[in-house]
């Protein structure tokens, strides 16, 4: 069976081109062909000789994820939709801005970890991408606008279009951990995609050893879904935090710190009406962080679907809470909602999912701990635990 090239980094490559007695200078420069030019056809490397390029059409190919749709936003923003077999497809998001490009990349078909406010959750868990999934959606995205953008503009090859990739799509990245840093490898390495550890981020909820791991093997910018001030709520609301609970999650986020490309750690905090978002829960996420972590909080307004039972919280709610963290200190920022007309914004990627792990179930639980009547009735206080 032919091997898929994305599937390795250069170390990888390298040890691949090895089998078939080639040099190291050969596998960069099949890197370079492959993830700078995006070429699949061994027969256009025109500087590879022509004995390793039979050797490769007869054992290796270059194969993305077959494309099944392209939804574009009003604001600009491109959902594409691709198929990873076995009636499983995965959603990868471009955010374009002013100074930047983002691509939000996916790492799981579904996701296994159950956030209460996440569409990609309520679906369930199928599989775990491989390496070359991973890599396969900037390597599409990447070289799709350029071609796009170069034809648009009718000029030759055109500049980087993707400057930011967050791991911020579906699944959780640090539960698929050795799939995953190859694939953040090839996005850091100059002879792929050059980006800087400072413009690629990992989003997690929190799986702790993990944080660890990635501190030591590949310190990339770190997120935390964190969503809650207190292990109470954030049991019902992040269900791995009963395994990781926040006071080890900080502790771990300390310890990051110590190499991370950022003096920061990131937390993000989805804003649900009536569950997390009152003064009191700010004043309780001033004493939960200051002083111990380094941080910046990302409040996220929350992008309702029917099955989560939750609301998003009133703009002028966002606003209030976001000034109790900017008064004490803490950079606050509240994210713009992109893509949510075409269901791209933050917990709304939820592909096709074969489901093993019995979510529904899972998911009727927790809506018997926050009822769906609660969420517009006010603060919860026996799940908040949060004093005045």
């Amino acid at each position: 069976m032919a091997v898929n090239l994305l599937d390795f980094d250069l170390e990888g490559l390298t040890a691949f081109c090895s089998t078939l007695g080639e040099k190291r200078f050969r596998a960069v420069q099949l890197f370079r062909w492959i993830h700078q030019r995006g070429v699949a056809d061994f027969d256009t490397m025109s500087d590879l000789a022509k004995s390793l390029r039979a050797k490769l059409a007869s054992s290796a190919v270059v194969q993305g994820l077959p494309l099944i749709s392209e939804h574009v936003s009003a604001d600009g923003t491109i959902k594409w939709l691709f198929d990873v077999g076995q009636g499983n497809a995965v959603e990868t998001v471009y955010i374009p801005e002013a100074d930047r490009g983002t691509l939000c990349v996916s790492s799981q078909a579904g996701c296994a970890v159950g956030c209460r406010f996440c569409s990609t959750g309520h679906q369930g868990f199928s599989r775990n991408l491989g390496t070359g999934e991973i890599t396969a959606q900037l390597w599409f995205a990447e070289h799709r606008l350029r071609a796009r953008n170069a034809a648009a503009a009718g000029i030759g090859p055109v500049p980087r279009q993707i400057d930011n990739v967050v791991m911020m799509g579906m699944g959780e990245p640090l539960q698929n951990y050795n799939a995953l840093v190859p694939a953040l490898r090839t996005m850091l390495d100059d002879h792929g995609y050059g980006l800087s550890r400072r413009r690629v981020t990992v989003s997690t909820s929190g799986v702790v050893p993990m944080i660890d791991r990635l501190r030591e093997d590949c310190p990339v910018a770190l997120a935390v879904s964190l969503h809650a001030p207190d292990d109470a709520l954030r049991d019902n609301l992040v269900p791995l935090n009963r395994k990781y609970p926040i006071d080890e999650l900080l502790q771990a986020c300390s310890r990051y710190l110590e190499k991370a490309p950022r003096d920061f750690i990131t937390f993000e905090y989805c804003m649900l009406d009536g569950v997390n978002d009152s003064p009191e829960h700010a004043r309780a996420l001033l004493r939960l962080l200051q002083g111990r972590v380094a941080c910046k909080l990302n409040l996220i307004p929350f992008n309702p679907f029917p099955a989560s039972g939750l609301k998003r919280s009133p703009r002028e709610r966002v606003q209030a809470f976001a000034q109790v963290l900017q008064d004490a200190g803490i950079v606050t920022t509240v994210r713009k909602t992109r893509g949510d007309d075409i269901d791209a914004a933050c917990g709304q990627l939820a592909g096709e999912v074969q489901d093993r792990t019995q979510v529904q179930d899972r998911m009727a639980r927790l809506r018997q701990v926050i009822p769906i009547a609660a969420t517009a009735a006010g603060p919860l206080p026996s799940v908040a635990g949060s004093p005045p």
